[in-house]
């Protein structure tokens, strides 16, 4: 079972840093298999942090969606097309299904063999019955079939057809009987009846089975050694041992070369309505070339999927990477406003109004009593500094300076110099094209009905904002329309003034319900705003609620 520990889509430094050190701290408490991971791609400034702690990014997962290949029988079973029907049911058997697919000898799959088909075969209608004599094998295969022994012969591999005849009537009937077929394709099954196999191997049989485990006189072997013919001996009764050799006729003729197959990689809620609406049994696993990975039946989707997640920095759904309402949740720590967020069993919820999800991470470590390494304890400050502008944000507490003063000791670096470092590079700005400005360190809201998205980044002063209006404003328009958003805004602040700018696609009603002050149509001065989550979100939904109390 592996446990994913991640953070929002479009992640900021407090998201990633956040996941790297619960999952840090969650496989010291003894957890196995845990890693931390992104919905989304670093920018510099998270990149500059990384290097600075020589701490890599965390794995990138855009969607963890189960898959096929969450639930797929790996441990395969399958038949070669060169296989006999006795092999292949005796595979069936093994697995407990109704059939298996057949593969070649590069383990392409050619198609599935069922067990209907071979019972068919095996138990053939009445009218079709004299022509279940006739089978496609090799005397060898025969022997196999039956576990016999070659008392007089070599084993012969080629196929061919062959004709099993049971001798159970007098010398004179047999007699006319072994003339009706070509002796060159007959095995005939006899017991201990010397006359029977004397004439047998006089009319030239192709080979003599003697069943029951009955002795041979030395006249019947020296006779078929000096004929040519093949003696075998089956201990067991002649209605078992013809049984048996009706076993060794190849599958080929029984392949069903139409199947569904599905990739490791198809969503397992897809694969669940491909399957839903089949009548096959078994579904191989595929990959592009043909081979053959795994196969799934219907009682695979029972099946528990192998991971878990545990949420940092949001508690929204709309926020959480693609597939998490597919998985099981079992732990959430955030420091956002509560959702509409429901889960089937108790979990871990830690929610807690403080600066930065950085800050309870520290606060977990403190509280199991284990000790923060070094470049942990750099991240999660670099985390802190960044949701909290370096405690300037009025999202800051008294709780996040304790913290940042605790861990600033651990790394060895002041909290002023690392501020200075992250905020001097990697300006959005300059160094993203307006689409990524606008998902940089986007998040998705659900409100009254109405779904609203809203950006931020941070720059140092507005010098570079104007240039760039028009085009963010055409990002913002076109990411709302995708989305099918009511609005869609952008917040730039500058992390020097601790001023901001609104720049927002949306309908003109909602526009007139914003009192900032309007430099442009859309386009708003937020002095002394700096905080998406405590600030500018609580305002807009404000907004929301006029307008929705006006359309009622």
């Amino acid at each position: 079972m592996q446990t994913i520990v991640i953070g929002h889509r479009n992640p900021d430094m407090d998201s990633i840093c956040s996941a790297i050190a619960y999952a840090e701290l969650k496989r010291k408490l003894g957890m196995d298999n845990v890693v931390a991971a992104r919905a989304g791609n670093t920018n510099e400034r998270i990149d500059l942090v990384l290097h600075k702690f020589g701490v890599p990014a965390p794995e990138f997962m855009s969607d963890v969606s189960p898959k096929v290949a969450d639930v797929m029988e790996t441990q395969i079973i399958s038949v070669a097309n060169d296989s006999s029907i006795y092999h292949a049911m005796n595979s069936i058997e093994k697995k407990r299904i109704r059939g298996l697919p057949v593969v070649d000898a590069n383990n392409r799959c050619l198609g599935l063999l069922s067990g209907w088909k071979v019972s068919q075969y095996l138990f053939p209608q009445r009218e079709n019955a004299p022509a279940s004599r006739e089978i496609l094998a090799s005397i060898s295969d025969i022997a196999h079939s039956f576990d016999g022994e070659f008392v007089v012969g070599e084993p012969k591999h080629s196929q061919q057809k062959l004709i099993l005849m049971v001798a159970a009537m007098s010398l004179a009937s047999f007699r006319e009987r072994l003339r009706s077929y070509r002796p060159e394709e007959t095995i005939v099954f006899v017991g201990d009846r010397e006359e029977i196999q004397l004439e047998a191997i006089a009319n030239k049989a192709l080979a003599l089975v003697i069943t029951g485990g009955m002795g041979l006189s030395a006249k019947v072997r020296s006779s078929a050694k000096e004929g040519g013919i093949r003696l075998l001996s089956s201990r067991h009764d002649t209605a078992t041992t013809v049984l048996l050799a009706r076993g060794a006729a190849r599958i080929d003729p029984m392949i069903e070369p139409q199947f569904t197959s599905l990739s490791p990689e198809t969503p397992l809620r897809s694969a669940r309505h491909v399957v839903a609406d089949s009548s096959e049994y078994v579904f191989p696993i595929l990959e592009p070339d043909k081979s053959l990975v795994g196969i799934l039946t219907k009682s695979d989707f029972i099946k528990p999927i192998p991971r878990l997640l545990i949420l940092v920095d949001h508690n929204e759904l709309s926020q959480a990477v693609k597939g998490a309402d597919e998985l099981q949740i079992i732990e959430v720590l955030d420091h956002h406003r509560l959702a509409n967020f429901n889960t089937d069993i108790p979990i871990l919820f830690w929610n807690n109004p403080v600066g930065s999800t950085s800050t309870l991470v520290a606060l977990s470590y403190d509280q199991h009593g284990i000790e923060i390494d070094r470049p942990i304890a750099g991240l999660l400050m670099a985390g802190l500094i960044s949701d909290t502008l370096n405690l300037s944000s009025p999202t800051a507490t008294p709780i996040d300076a304790k913290v940042l003063e605790h861990l600033s000791a651990i790394a060895g670096v002041e909290p002023a110099k690392l501020a200075e470092s992250i905020f001097a590079v990697g300006s959005p700005l300059l160094t993203l094209g307006p689409d990524e400005v606008i998902l940089a360190d986007c998040k998705d809201y659900s409100e009254e009905g109405f779904g609203f998205s809203v950006s931020q980044i941070e720059e140092l002063g507005f010098a570079h904002f104007h240039e760039k209006q028009k085009n963010l404003l055409n990002a913002l328009e076109a990411y709302r329309s995708k989305r099918g958003n009511y609005f869609a805004g952008l917040l730039v602040t500058d992390v020097n003034t601790q001023n901001s700018l609104l720049l927002i696609s949306a309908p003109p009603e909602f526009l007139e319900t914003i009192t900032y002050p309007r430099l442009a149509p859309n386009l708003f001065e937020l002095n002394n705003v700096v905080s998406r989550k405590k600030q500018l979100v609580p305002y807009l939904l404000d907004c929301l609620h006029k307008i929705h109390t006006t359309l009622a």
